[in-house]
């Protein structure tokens, strides 16, 4: 029996013929997920927020200001986008006011270029701008900083450590690759032994692993759900 397009009587949220949604159940979970959840992170001060926009400000009222400048010829300092002839602009409108006036300015400070392994500490290539920041060079010059912006928190790009040694172990047993799905022949003990110790970590009875969050999501999931069934997730790394 079907009722609402759902087997068994089971509703997915939305009357057939009415298209009114029922949130009673979902409004009762988030209340029950506010009463319970706790912020880990600060507030931003108040003094910091308002500071900060005024500082906003004044970089975009004076970024104005520069630019009747740069219309009369009284502006010496021309930081703007280097027109290539063959090229269209790259910014347009307000970006492109925001780009030259404000993010030029402190350009330096961001996408800085390494030359080692992002570890714990990484090598940052000094540079400098002839240009006002639009174009670099470097001066072959290194700085060794601590490296709190990396995707590398688990150390797997260290070229020495626990996890540089386990992965040339686990290369040299099984090799760089399996050439096949896990259905056919690239089943291996390891991968059933990483998933019993994923479902005895979460108390479930099973698990299945992926190498991929994004295949798991847009290749995995769509087989075995359907519209009435409810997704719940979480991630551990």
């Amino acid at each position: 029996m079907k009722q609402n397009g759902c087997p068994n009587g089971h509703s997915n949220g939305f009357i057939a013929n009415g298209n009114v949604h029922i949130a009673s159940e979902r409004e009762e979970a988030k209340n029950d997920w506010e009463k319970n959840y706790r912020e880990s992170f600060e507030e931003t001060p108040l003094l910091a927020a308002v500071i900060t926009y005024i500082s906003y400000g004044v970089l975009v009222i004076f970024g104005y200001f520069r630019d009747i400048l740069r219309n009369y010829g009284l502006e010496t300092i021309h930081s703007k986008e280097p027109k290539i002839e063959g090229f269209v602009p790259l910014y347009q409108s307000f970006e492109n006011f925001y780009t030259r006036n404000l993010y030029i300015r402190i350009r330096d400070c961001w996408n800085r270029p390494i030359c080692s392994v992002p570890g714990a500490e990484v090598d940052l290539c000094d540079r400098v701008s002839h240009d006002y920041n639009w174009n670099f060079e470097f001066t072959g010059k290194k700085l060794k900083v601590l490296n709190l912006g990396s995707y590398n928190y688990l150390g797997f790009a260290e070229n020495k450590g626990p996890c540089a040694e386990a992965a040339k172990a686990a290369t040299l047993k099984y090799g760089v690759g399996i050439c096949s799905s896990r259905q056919e022949l690239g089943n291996l003990k390891i991968h059933q032994e990483l998933e019993h110790l994923t479902a005895e970590f979460l108390g479930t009875e099973a698990a299945i692993t992926f190498g991929m969050g994004f295949a798991t999501n847009s290749m995995n999931i769509p087989i075995i759900m359907g519209k009435c069934h409810i997704i719940g997730v979480s991630y551990i790394e």
